[in-house]
């Protein structure tokens, strides 16, 4: 049934049917909002990865 998978038209028509759906209007405003959350999650993303290699690990304990 889908032996080729997606072609370059299924494509095209995925974007006539977005841009009939949203509008040109709107879909410049939504990707600027799609960029602004990729940014964020890669940037927690990052944060989250520094803390976890700054951690001390579970068996070691802290001497005061």
């Amino acid at each position: 049934m889908l032996r080729n998978g997606l072609e370059p038209w299924h494509l095209l028509i995925v974007a006539i049917v977005i841009i009939v759906l949203f509008g040109s209007k709107k879909l410049p405003e939504a990707a600027r909002g799609l960029g602004k959350s990729l940014r964020i999650l890669k940037s927690e993303a990052r944060a989250m990865k520094t803390d976890a290699d700054t951690a001390v690990p579970a068996g070691e304990a802290v001497e005061r």
